[in-house]
This record gives structure tokens, sequence and C-alpha cells, in this order.
């Protein structure tokens, strides 16, 4: 029987894994140095966590979900994004009550989204991402952009660019709900089914519509930039005037409003303008949820973050030609001569592991010349050779593949000689 990964999944090997392992070391480098601390949280929630954080108006929770009944009949979801497990995890572990504050986390892990599989975009892909929570200070809007962006720079990106908009407080949102309503009454009948049923519900969702991108309403659409109330205003303009001052170019969207209820306030992407990246440009995206951690029960707290999906990230560098380099060859090879000579060459290539140094040997019985063919494959440094006159001096030859220089060693010395190098 054929067995095959389910649709919209699959298999990383170890050619693609080293790369993920350059990104993810990089990653961890540099969450460290804007102080973020890992989180990691189950990759199955309660269905009602995505339902209130996420919104019943969007197409994750309406369309993208993976959604089941366990044994005891409770509904449970496998995660689609990361920011409702964190503030659910927040709230649970009561974590504004650290004296350490805002808490700044971030994580990396499997998300699930049931959706036309394509390009870049699969059913279980893999997110990285970071909450700052409890300031409501627009310089930490301002830094979870900057890290955003480093994170594209330091894997070698260049042909990025960073968008954003203000979606404004309550107040202001509202206002401007009520003019999208009164602008898009008129051609209600002309958007498509998930426009209209969204038109009072939540009408700042048909911004964000694939299929009635380019119809004429959507162009003429009132801009929330202009019912900003003169709090939300000055927010913004405390933003970008952070961003100016860390030398971080940007451009202004009013159109931008991502896909997730819990927004308010600063919402942003970073797309990537790479000649042959594909139509869907956008990398990332993220932005403030000043209202998220109190609707899961916890205090009056704000945040903000972001997340990109890694399997983008890696199309992104594919498009700009950057080659993320990973030595993965060995430090030596031990190479055994006779079947005595086998049981000696076990030994010392685990002596020389708990050494710390990299070493492999031969497990198919191959002659000499097929070992040593082996140990240039691996590109090993040494070849550690070992038979029967050498077993009984208690010595080995260890040479030098690079320079063809060679010398005995006293096995128990054999470590030292390679880490001293010759």
């Amino acid at each position: 029987m054929n067995i095959h990964v389910p649709r919209g999944t699959e298999d990383l090997l170890p050619d693609v894994t080293k790369k993920w392992q350059v990104i993810e070391e990089k990653l961890n480098h540099l969450a460290q140095v804007y102080n973020y601390k890992e989180i990691r949280t189950p990759i199955f929630e309660r269905t009602e966590l995505f339902q209130r954080s996420v919104g019943d108006t969007t197409d994750i929770v309406q369309k993208e979900m993976y959604t089941f009944e366990d044994r005891g009949g409770r509904s449970l979801t496998l995660r689609p994004e990361g920011t409702a497990s964190v503030a659910r995890a927040y709230v649970q572990h009561k974590i504004h009550g650290s004296p350490e504050q805002p808490t700044k986390l971030y994580y990396v892990g499997p998300m699930f989204r049931y959706e036309r599989p394509q390009q870049g975009r699969t059913r279980q892909f893999t997110q990285f991402g970071i909450e700052a929570i409890g300031s409501a200070s627009p310089a930490i809007d301002a830094e979870v952009m900057a890290f955003a962006m480093e994170c594209y720079q330091t894997l070698g990106l260049k042909s990025i660019k960073l968008v954003l908009n203000s979606l404004g407080d309550q107040e202001s949102r509202e206002a401007h709900r009520n003019a999208l309503i009164e602008h898009f009454k008129p051609v209600k009948d002309e958007l498509c089914q998930d426009c209209q049923n969204r038109l009072e519900k939540n009408p700042l969702r048909l911004l964000d519509c694939k299929i009635d991108r380019d119809h004429e309403a959507m162009k003429t659409a009132p801009s929330i930039l202009d019912y900003l109330n003169e709090p939300s205003a000055e927010y913004f303009e405390q933003v970008k005037k952070h961003l100016d001052a860390m030398q971080i170019p940007y451009v202004v969207d009013d159109t931008l409003v991502r896909g997730l209820d819990y927004y308010t306030h600063t919402a942003f992407e970073i797309m990537s303008e790479a000649e042959g990246f594909g139509s869907i440009t956008t990398l990332s995206g993220g932005g403030r949820y000043n209202g998220l951690i109190e609707e899961l029960g916890g205090p009056d707290i704000s945040g903000i973050g972001f997340a990109f999906s890694m399997e983008r990230l890696l199309m992104a560098l594919d498009a700009e030609g950057v080659e993320l380099d990973k030595d993965e060859s060995v430090d030596c090879y031990v190479i055994a001569i006779g079947e005595e000579a086998k049981y000696a060459s076990s030994k010392i290539v685990y002596q020389l592991r708990k050494q710390n140094i990299k070493v492999d040997q031969d497990y198919l019985d191959k002659k000499v010349k097929g070992q040593f063919k082996a140990a240039d494959r691996l590109g090993a440094t040494y070849a550690v050779i070992i038979g029967e006159e050498e077993l009984n001096n208690g010595v080995a030859n260890v040479k030098n593949l690079k320079t063809g220089d060679q010398k005995s060693v006293e096995i128990e010395k054999i470590a030292d000689e390679i880490k001293t190098g010759f």
C-alpha cells in the first residue's frame, strides 16, 4: 500500500531542514538580543478561544479552522495562529502579575488552516511570532516592527518594505464602521456573498476581500485615517516618529486592515518586492490588540505582536538568491581494517563523540578504499585508521585528509591530536 502525506502538508527532508536550522538559530539569537523569551503552547485549544479572539466573521473562523470533538464531547481546534494561544496563556498563568513588564515572548511552531494548497501556503505551516504584552507605548509598536524587519535583514533579504496603517481606537473604528456601511449599502447586491453577510456585522472585513478587491466601491471606500479621533491620530504620529528616529523606512496604506478582529491602532505588514516572488507579496503581518487580554478574562492590558510563515520566508530567500550555508561536514572518520579493528573503531567513535568531536564510521562492511570515499563525501578533515598491527600497539594512524600529513597516535590521545590540529 502506497501512503503519502495528506494534501497540504509536506515532509521536510535533511537538505531542507538544514536551512530551517540556520533560520531558527538566527531568529533565536535575535529574540535574545531584543530580550524576548520563548513560550510554547499546545497545538490545539478550545474552539471558543479562536471564535472570541480571532473573530467569528473572519475567513479563518468561518472557513479555515480544523475543528473536532474529542471523546468527551468538547470542541477543540488545531491552532490557526499564535497570538490567541499566547494571550490565553498570559491570562491563565497571571503573567500580568510579574514585575518584569512588558512581557516579551516569542514562539515557533506549527499552525493549521484548511485552505487551497499553493506555493508557500500549506495546510500545516510553521510560524515564528512575537508578542509584547503590558505596554501602551508607541515606542514598543516601533520596536516590534523593527524586530520584524530585522528578522528578514539578518537573513540577507534586501527587497522588502514595511507597510503600516492605524485602525484607531474603538470610537474611531465605530465612526469608520458607520461610514463603510453607508458607502457599501447601495452596491450590496453587487458584492460577493461573504461581503454581503459582513456588511452589517463587520464591514471592515470588506476591505480585506480577495474577490471584490477590484470593485469600484473598494477604490472609493472611506479611509480609516479620516475617522481617527485626536488621541488615535496622535498615537499614530508618535509610532511613525519612533520609526523615523530609527531610520526605518515605511509606507502608509490606509487600506491595510489585516484579517483578524482583535487589531486596534497600529497594523502593519512586511512585503517582498523581489522579482519572481509571486502575486501574493505579504511576508508577515501584525498589529496592536488593546482589548484581547480583557476579552479573555484578564485585566485591561494592551499588546502588540507579529508573525510570519517560515515557508514564505524560504520562498523569499530563494527569490533573492540567498544561500543559507550550514557546515554539515564531520571532523573525523574512523576507518577499520579487519574484524577485531571494528570493535576498536566503535570504542574510538564513542570516545571522540564524548569529546564533542563530529565523527562517523563505516556500517556497510566497505573495503578500505570505500571507507576513504565515504570520509571524503562527509567532508572529514581527519581519518583515523586502525588495523591489526595498530590494535596490538595501542595506537592508530591519524591522517589529515586536507594536507596528506599522517602520524601514529596513542588511542587515548586521538581526541587531543584532532583538537590541536596538524
